[in-house]
């Protein structure tokens, strides 16, 4: 990327680039442990090549900034078709469940476009961008650090359909100790306002508007439930007790034979790491479940998953940046280190929610095609909240709203307990 010419641009502007560098670099970075073999499979519907993230993530860039310039022309017209993932109202796009079969372009070639977009966009830049096209390149640099953190978790996953069973990187740090005490932490009940605050930075459209909510006397779970605490619900029969069940969570479990959380081997012993196979570590909190496992999990426990709107009480006060995330360089969850009231609501796992993907009161989408990035997927999903370890920092705060279907379970979630009080 050219150097940047400090003396013609002005603090934000050398932060705003300074930002968008790191931001990329990052992309590339996650990738060098891998193969260009290994970047152009895909390992089921849901997940995507590596490649494809790379090259999707520079693709918002051109369409939903460059594009904006007088003048500027697409790198390969073609390649809209390609690295377009939903966006109906830019135009058709390849099929998500053949992105395994693109293997052309190539990873060179790949590598190449985000260096050609990069310098476009440092250029715009450094020119000082108008406000609204310094909103899209945040809201694109957010975007990519979303697929920074799907990057790692479908590479987890092919890497586990394969029957050598490889690690993504050999050497992560592993660090085994005990579990913080478990308790229940009261927590307010009244009327109380949730939704990001307009004056909080960046926010997705969907975490707006804030408003008010409801809260009935509840307690929180101090951490998230641990691998050993799970074991005992597997232990006590708890796939094969079809009341703890949701009909279609109990549907699914004889559907694909589950009979314990994904990535734990049949004796619950082991499991697959993006660090290779590992033994199970008993304190760490449980990850990789659906939500129809976690709602299970807590029927069994003579509990229930909390509301979104009790979990961003609690964690509205608390430093979104102090927790396990992928920065950390573990890569996986770790039992908590810290001591106080609730622990572990940053980082670590993407607790489920008993909240449904719904818009709050008031929300309106962004204008034009940016208003399918969110909204139109608010129908059949979950919510979830706090990050995980390979979520990238600074990226979450408590007001982010993460959602996946219910049977969802190859991104690392699990889950906090709570109860009426």
């Amino acid at each position: 990327m050219q150097a940047m010419n400090s003396a013609a641009v002005n603090g934000p502007v050398v932060a705003q680039l300074i930002d968008f560098v790191r931001t990329r670099q990052a992309s590339i970075e996650l990738v060098a442990p891998l193969s260009p073999e290994d970047t152009a499979v895909q390992s089921m519907p849901d997940a995507s090549p590596s490649k494809w993230h790379l090259a999707h993530t520079t693709w918002f860039f051109e369409e939903f900034v460059l594009q904006q310039q007088p003048g500027y022309r697409f790198y390969n017209e073609r390649w809209r078709f390609l690295f377009n993932s939903y966006y109906q109202s830019v135009g058709p796009m390849h099929a998500r469940g053949s992105r395994g079969l693109l293997s052309r372009p190539r990873l060179d070639e790949v590598l190449a476009y985000r260096a050609a977009v990069d310098e476009a966009m440092a250029r715009l830049i450094e020119r000082g961008p108008d406000p609204e096209l310094c909103a899209r390149i945040v809201l694109g640099l957010h975007h990519e650090q979303q697929h920074q953190e799907l990057l790692l978790t479908d590479i987890k996953h092919l890497f586990w359909c394969n029957p050598l069973l490889p690690a993504y990187s050999g050497d992560l740090p592993v660090a085994v100790r005990a579990a913080a005490a478990q308790n229940f932490v009261d927590g307010f009940d009244g009327i109380v306002e949730i939704g990001a605050n307009p004056d909080s930075g960046f926010v997705f459209d969907c975490e707006t508007p804030r408003h008010r909510s409801l809260l009935q006397p509840h307690a929180l779970a101090r951490r998230p439930v641990t691998n050993a605490e799970y074991r005992d619900f597997v232990d006590d029969g708890g796939y094969r007790s079809a009341q703890l069940w949701l009909s279609a969570g109990w549907a699914t479990v004889q559907a694909e034979g589950w009979s314990g959380p994904m990535y734990w081997d049949a004796a619950a012993e082991t499991e697959f790491t993006l660090g290779g196979v590992r033994e199970i570590d008993p304190g760490a909190p449980v990850c990789h479940i659906s939500y129809f496992e976690a709602d299970a999990y807590a029927h069994w426990a003579g509990a229930r998953l909390p509301t979104e709107a009790e979990w961003e009480h609690a964690a509205a006060s608390r430093d979104a940046n102090a927790g396990n995330f992928a920065d950390a360089g573990l890569l996986h969850p770790q039992a908590a280190m810290a001591d106080g009231d609730l622990l572990q609501l940053f980082g670590d796992v993407w607790e489920w929610t008993a909240s449904p993907y719904l818009s709050y009161p008031g929300f309106q989408p962004l204008p034009g095609a940016l208003g399918e990035y969110n909204g139109k997927f608010m129908c059949g999903q979950f919510v979830l909240r706090g990050g995980s370890c390979v979520t990238p920092s600074r990226h979450v705060r408590a007001s982010y709203r993460n959602f996946f279907h219910p049977r969802d379970r190859w991104q690392f979630s699990g889950l906090r307990l709570a109860q009426d009080r």
